[in-house]
């Protein structure tokens, strides 16, 4: 009997349940994968307060790696026995085996290790495409990323050096800000005690960033907004603190001409060429040692309402996996 973790109804971490699952034979077009090693992103939690709908009751977590251990009909490209990882599959990775369509999954080197599959697809995906999708970055570049301890941010700020693009980053603590500072951040605003635009202005000689990458959202937007440069993009692509209230658009004006977005991971993979592209840059960097991957907190799967809790307090430094 396989495991999984599922809730049936909104709300904080203790609505996460740990129980038996049948996970049955796949069909068309379908695989069954044992998981090895489960992504912990702070997007679980928008599915699990209901940020993000769901159908319920819902299985929880949308990255794993494992191998294949059972093939469908028409299923091509992969195989039994084939290491595979995934991100933005349909909900139900939080499990020890599961069934699901062939057309989400990434075949995964062997260079490159279970845990750090799962502790970087989706956040090396999405530093992937906001580095080079989003905007023509170019060397020489400034920018600046919020929350640049965390699991996208560590990832982020490496690919960004090999690019030549400079990194402002903000972190909440000293030892968040080392921690940046490891990983190549170039300067590191603490913004508890520090006013965000006022010291991007400072280092950017008063200009400000032609992009600001944020993935808090509520709290920060306006600090945002405040440190770019005339006609900057916001690039707005988490909510960590709440949404991102209603922006006016004379305001843009006003602040210089400025642009937003809102992008999805989702949009950018949704392309099976796209996503090989991404992936396969991910993971030469990853596998050459370019891009390091440090997993900071390791969990047990049955344990994941302590994990979501810790994700919340903001206590991670990042990534987080579940090892099974």
């Amino acid at each position: 009997m396989a495991q999984a973790v599922r809730f049936y109804e909104t709300g904080g971490p203790e609505v996460l349940r740990w129980e038996d699952a049948e996970v049955g034979e796949p069909g068309p077009g379908e695989v069954r994968i044992r998981h090895e090693a489960v992504g912990l992103n702070f997007a679980d939690t928008y599915f699990r307060t209901g940020l993000y709908p769901a159908a319920l009751p819902a299985g929880m977590g949308v990255e794993a790696a494992g191998v294949i251990e059972a093939v469908g009909p028409g299923v091509t490209g992969f195989r039994t026995g084939d290491r595979v990882t995934y991100t933005g599959s349909p909900l139900g990775a939080y499990s020890t085996e599961r069934v699901m369509g062939a057309e989400h999954l990434i075949a995964l080197p062997e260079e490159i290790a279970f845990e750090t599959a799962a502790a970087m697809t989706m956040r090396g995906l999405t530093a992937a495409y906001l580095l080079r999708r989003i905007h023509p970055l170019r060397a020489g570049d400034t920018v600046l990323l919020h929350a640049a301890a965390g699991g996208v941010g560590l990832l982020f700020t490496q690919w960004a050096k090999l690019l030549g693009v400079t990194v402002i980053g903000t972190v909440s603590s000293e030892e968040k800000a080392e921690t940046a500072k490891a990983h190549g951040c170039d300067h590191v605003i603490i913004y508890t005690r520090e006013d965000v635009a006022a010291r991007v202005r400072e280092i950017t000689s008063g200009t400000g960033v032609p992009v600001v990458y944020d993935s808090i959202g509520k709290t920060t937007y306006r600090s945002s907004l405040d440190s770019l440069a005339r006609r900057g993009l916001l690039v707005c692509f988490g909510t960590a603190s709440g949404p991102v209230p209603p922006i006016d658009a004379m305001e843009l004006a006003v602040k210089g001409s400025l642009f937003v977005t809102r992008p999805a991971l989702a949009d950018y993979i949704a392309d099976p060429a796209e996503r090989a592209a991404l992936a396969g840059e991910l993971f030469d960097h990853v596998a050459a040692g370019r891009i390091r991957i440090d997993i900071n907190q390791r969990h047990a799967l049955s344990e994941a309402a302590a994990a979501h809790h810790d994700l919340e307090s903001g206590s991670s430094i990042g990534s987080s996996v579940f090892v099974l």
